[in-house]
């Protein structure tokens, strides 16, 4: 385990996080009701997506060490998508969403961007995160998605994760994951409120965007 954190920038450029962010240490143990009452001060408190995130991130961690149910809550890969999702928590009017996610060995994502922030914890498995650039750049890409610019992506990247890794992402980060190894990969993830008029899938040679 490297216990590493990453985070993905605006224009999809995978970093390590270099300003240290003071957060007080949380109550043990720390249960799931308290983790989402801190997050949702944070929320209320900064507006700044990558220092909100970067607050978050210790948060998370404490979290998964102290509640070891957590990482009991997957559900086994669908055989005809290759993933699945269980939802732990996604309450109307509350900008959160937690999920277990699991992907089996090889399956390959979509290109995509998340239209939120976000915060994936590898729990097991090892996962490739392929990084991507549009040609577009947002706040136009809303506009011309649907309409394709005939370019094609270009490649910022790719990190590979395994357990105890974390990596957060801004809302237009874009993104591909790959199930490295013979194991499943199983994810905590951690979304912000989405914007679906910003949430796209791509194709790596056009540049073309659906919403999704």
């Amino acid at each position: 385990m490297t216990n590493q954190d990453w985070h993905v920038t605006q224009q999809s450029q995978c970093i390590v996080p270099n300003q240290e962010v003071l957060v007080e240490e949380p109550i043990v143990p720390y249960r799931l009701y308290r983790f989402l009452t801190d997050l949702e001060e944070i929320l209320l408190k900064d507006s700044d997506d990558a220092i909100r995130v970067q607050k978050i991130c210790p948060l998370v961690r404490h979290l998964l060490d102290n509640s070891p149910w957590i990482e009991l809550q997957f559900l086994l890969p669908d055989p005809n998508t290759g993933w699945s999702v269980n939802t732990l928590y996604d309450e109307p009017d509350y900008p959160l969403t937690i999920q277990m996610v699991t992907w089996a060995p090889g399956v390959t994502s979509s290109i995509h961007n998340h239209g939120t922030w976000g915060l994936v914890g590898i729990l097991s498995g090892e996962e490739k995160n392929t990084f991507w650039q549009a040609p577009d750049t947002f706040p136009d890409q809303a506009s011309s998605a649907a309409q394709g610019s005939g370019q094609g992506l270009h490649k910022t990247g790719e990190q590979v994760l395994g357990p105890g890794d974390i990596i957060t992402f801004m809302p237009d980060a874009i993104h591909q994951i790959e199930a490295l190894g013979d194991e499943p990969v199983i994810s905590f993830n951690l979304y912000g409120e989405t914007d679906f008029e910003r949430r796209f899938k791509f194709a790596a040679d056009t540049g073309d965007a659906k919403l999704f």
